[in-house]
């Protein structure tokens, strides 16, 4: 039998109609209080809606994060993030079960936060959002979706989190002083996370200590183990900084699209000499993140275009 809800209000729920058929695993996506766990518990029938009507056959059953993954028949299984904490081998049986089930007609909904997980076993996802279906269909494009939304997101409250300077080593002559570094988005706000294809800056601004003919400012970018990923400085640029005068502070952008994969990096800034004598040099002083709809493995998002090619078949020509 199917499962089916018609007009539901309960929780964060409003008005939500749905309906799942028979022998498909259902996966269902949403953060925090977007009516996921109430989802699952109406499709159960452990919790009344409080208004509309749940359809459902008489056999269902929820099993929770830590509970017993009990898969005997039945029309409704629910797990809410059953899978989450469980072995290798018990996450193949359970998979498999769950086959079993839904070849014997069951109608399967899985909450879930593994990606991989909901792309390959699912016939559908359901992504909720504030109490309705934001999405629902393909997994494919589903996740998809829900994983710009949640990329953004996470851009935006990059914006709420002030800069931070604390470089895991400073040194230097002091005959000038890094007084401040930014990381902003396309929009020029600052923040800590960047997303992967926007336009963003890099802001530091320096004090002078002493007089200084040829000031160079310079920037890094590296992993969170290490790794150089890129650096320039105003001199490769073929930008002039100086000459400059004790007591001056200057403000340097650099600019650049943020083809990186997403993960967390950190930023070191230097102001130096052209031969590399250092007035302050500030390792990994500012931390940052860049976020994507996707995960992509490295640390270079080369935005690669895939297209096939189909090889003529000799032989059928050469039958022809």
């Amino acid at each position: 039998m199917s499962l089916e809800f018609r007009n539901v209000t309960a929780g964060p729920l409003r008005d939500l109609s749905a309906s799942a058929p028979s022998g498909a695993i259902i996966g269902v996506i949403g953060g925090k209080n977007s009516g996921v766990s109430e989802l699952l518990k109406l499709a159960c029938g452990l919790i009344l809606p409080q208004q509309g009507e749940v359809k459902a056959g008489p056999a269902r059953r929820l099993v929770s994060l830590g509970e017993p993954l009990n898969l005997a028949s039945s029309d409704v299984l629910a797990l809410d993030q059953a899978l989450a904490t469980q072995d290798a081998l018990v996450r193949t049986r359970t998979l498999l079960g769950l086959d079993r089930l839904r070849r014997g007609g069951a109608t399967v909904l899985l909450a879930s936060h593994e990606d991989g997980l909901l792309e390959t076993l699912c016939d559908e996802v359901w992504w909720l959002e504030a109490g309705e279906i934001a999405a629902k269909g393909d997994p494919l494009e589903t996740m998809t979706r829900y994983r710009r939304f949640v990329a953004d997101q996470v851009r935006a409250w990059g914006e709420t989190i002030p800069p931070r300077l604390a470089p895991s080593m400073r040194r230097g002559d002091g005959r000038a002083e890094v007084l401040a570094i930014e990381t902003l988005g396309s929009n020029g706000n600052s923040t800590i996370v960047w997303k992967s294809g926007e336009y963003v800056s890099v802001r530091a601004t320096v004090r002078f200590h002493e007089a200084l003919s040829d000031p160079v400012i310079g920037m890094l970018i590296r992993t969170q183990i290490g790794f150089e990923v890129y650096g320039t400085t105003s001199e490769l640029e073929h930008v002039k900084i100086g000459p400059r005068e004790a007591g001056e502070t200057v403000t340097v952008v650099f600019q650049f699209l943020c083809d990186l994969c997403p993960q967390s990096y950190t930023l070191t800034l230097a102001a130096q000499d052209p031969d590399g004598g250092y007035y302050d040099w500030l390792d990994d002083a500012v931390a940052f993140t860049v976020a994507d709809e996707r995960g992509t493995p490295g640390v270079a998002n080369l935005r690669a275009k895939v297209s096939v090619e189909t090889a003529p078949n000799n032989a059928a020509e050469l039958r022809g």
